[in-house]
């Protein structure tokens, strides 16, 4: 997680957002519109947990040459297929998934007249950058900085699942964060068991993701499969009051797939006295955020225990597929895909932002596999107007 990173709002070579959007710290920019902007730089900071290449991908991260430096949170999925791509052409000075975003850079600059692309106006190089962009496939948020031409590339993954704000201090330069808060700078490395488990509540969506991680669980994705994994067996986990029915649900799926399952209870009062801690870290008063984010929090905290890093979650599935009650009073296909498109656009404010800062504030990272770029693009163009189709549908994928 990087910290604070200060901009500089003038010069040249500086681009910016609209002050309507540049300031906005509960609502960052849109996918289409003014979030990648190109600004003068002035220090940066950055809090770092290590998933891919803990040994020398410490950031921030630089180019060959040194001209730009990446401070980034997140994982690129499609790393592997980039650095082929790249092979040969562009050397590498890290295994960190999140390099490949230099190198696509650097590309994008030495393939693009930007003095004449100016001169077609902020639209053409936001078209630009946005096809360098789409690219990517994972979650992330990033501030590039390029000494060469000394100016700055912030950007954030389509649906925001890693949190990106902007704003202003009291001197008028631009601060970029992915909290809030924002005010350590100290740099730490978290070490332990990397290993991606699924924590669900036994209903569909996370029974999905538990299945299909289970099926791969026992070969080394890294290894295209070809060797085994470290801890093949898969664990689970669920939180909630004793006695809840989910968490018999959870149970029923965690025996039918064969995963060693984590069922973590709380009481009302530990309840409680968690959600000022919850909404520190969570930074917002939305009541309903708040409510689902304390049981998390309390789970996050028994996942770090165990010295786990990672886990699998299943945001999105419902805004994607319409899985909420609501959904059933569409009137026709077109009303109900409008209404998943708003809801997928709002994710940044609620869930990603619940299951994002829940557990990253017990050094915790998610992975949301039904907000997958290729995933979204599949499910998106589907027509899926009943829940029952949507059942039928996701069940398929097991």
């Amino acid at each position: 997680m990087w910290n604070r990173i200060y901009l500089q709002h003038s010069g040249a070579n500086s681009r910016t957002a609209t002050a309507s959007t540049a300031h906005e710290s509960e609502n960052p920019p849109s996918r289409t519109r003014l979030e990648r902007h190109l600004l003068r730089v002035q220090p940066s900071a950055h809090e770092r947990l290590s998933i891919v290449d803990p040994e020398s991908g410490r950031q921030p991260l630089f180019s060959p040459d040194k001209k730009q430096v990446l401070a980034v949170n997140g994982e690129i999925y499609n790393h592997q297929d980039i650095r082929s791509r790249f092979a040969g052409h562009y050397q590498y000075q890290t295994g960190s998934d999140c390099e490949v975003i230099l190198s696509l850079y650097r590309e994008m600059r030495a393939d693009t007249d930007f003095a004449t692309l100016i001169f077609q106006g902020e639209d053409a190089v936001h078209a630009r950058i946005c096809q360098m962009l789409e690219e990517l496939n994972g979650i992330f948020a990033f501030a590039l900085y390029d000494a060469e031409h000394d100016e700055f590339l912030i950007a954030r993954d389509p649906i925001g699942v890693i949190p990106l704000y902007i704003g202003y201090d009291n001197d008028g330069k631009v601060m970029v964060a992915s909290e809030l808060k924002a005010l350590r700078t100290d740099e730490r490395r978290a070490y332990g068991l990397v290993c991606m488990l699924p924590a669900f509540d036994g209903g569909l969506d996370s029974s999905v993701i538990s299945a299909i991680a289970k099926k791969f669980a026992a070969r080394r994705i890294e290894t295209d499969d070809k060797k085994e994994a470290w801890w093949p067996q898969l664990h689970s986990f669920a939180v909630g009051l004793k006695g809840a029915p989910d968490l018999a649900k959870a149970r029923e799926v965690a025996d039918y797939i064969g995963t060693v399952h984590h069922e973590i209870n709380y009481t009302i009062q530990e309840g409680l006295d968690a959600v000022r801690d919850a909404i520190y870290f969570i930074e917002t008063y939305d009541v309903t955020t708040v409510r689902a984010s304390t049981p998390m929090y309390l789970l996050a905290r028994v996942i770090k225990s165990m010295g786990i890093k990672m886990v699998l979650s299943g945001e999105g599935a419902d805004e994607v597929f319409g899985g909420y009650l609501y959904f059933h009073k569409a009137p026709d296909a077109r009303a109900f895909h409008e209404e998943t498109v708003r809801k997928l656009s709002k994710l940044h404010l609620y869930d990603c932002l619940r299951a994002n800062k829940s557990l990253s504030a017990w050094g915790v990272e998610g992975r949301v596999p039904f907000l997958d770029k290729e995933f979204l693009d599949v499910a998106m163009r589907r027509q899926i107007p009943t829940a029952s189709a949507r059942r039928h549908w996701l069940a398929s994928l097991t």
